[in-house]
């Protein structure tokens, strides 16, 4: 295809998806989070027809939304943790996750909000959770003194799910906290995610008198 006003057909389509994707973040974020394609195009400023070049479908768009995002917040956080001295990865990691939903609401929304209901959204972000709980779980294995094992992988559960609560109550006003406070918090109660006795599985009266 021959460019148009200087502008060549991969550059056009690109545009385009930039622009759906951010459209995507405004009405995939707000419960229920099911729009129309035409909804879609209209709030993107796209004509309809121009949505099938990019999508098969509306569920096919909210896919390529959530990824986008969650792609994006991941590479961002493990990056501030991975640059940061070790014993304050946890709070360059949630300082990051905090700092990026305060500054852009639709993308904690998109994340955590239980009020949404869009299927694809939901499945995402199963998903996603047991992507981020890999993470986690091989980040901390790089700190403990012995080897992760289940009680680990149980502390990784816990941390995501956690973490992803605690965010969707502030988001929502339920939590009355500033996003340093937040981050202090998150980051406090991560950092005791290492004590060994989490890890290691609780000795009996007996094998604690060594009989």
């Amino acid at each position: 295809m021959r460019p148009y006003r200087g502008i060549d057909a991969s550059e056009r389509l690109a545009h385009r998806r930039s622009r759906f994707i951010e459209a995507g973040l405004d009405l995939l974020s707000t419960p229920p989070g099911e729009p129309t394609v035409r909804a879609i195009c209209a709030k993107a400023g796209v004509a309809v027809r121009y949505f099938y070049e990019s999508f098969v479908d509306k569920d096919d768009f909210a896919v390529l939304v959530f990824d986008t995002v969650i792609s994006d917040l991941t590479a961002t956080t493990q990056a501030a943790a991975a640059t940061a001295p070790v014993r304050d990865g946890n709070r360059a990691g949630m300082a990051n996750i905090v700092n990026t939903i305060a500054s852009d609401a639709r993308v904690g929304r998109l994340l955590f909000n239980a009020q949404l209901t869009n299927p694809v959204i939901a499945d995402k972000r199963t998903a996603g959770a047991e992507l981020l709980t890999a993470i986690y779980f091989t980040d901390l294995s790089t700190v403990l003194p012995f080897e992760a094992n289940e009680r680990t992988k149980a502390l990784s559960y816990f941390a995501v799910g956690g973490v992803g609560q605690t965010i969707d109550a502030w988001l929502n006003g339920r939590l009355q906290l500033t996003p340093d406070e937040l981050i202090d918090q998150l980051a406090n109660v991560l950092d005791e995610f290492v004590e060994p006795r989490l890890h290691q599985p609780r000795r009996t009266a007996t094998e604690a008198s060594g009989r």
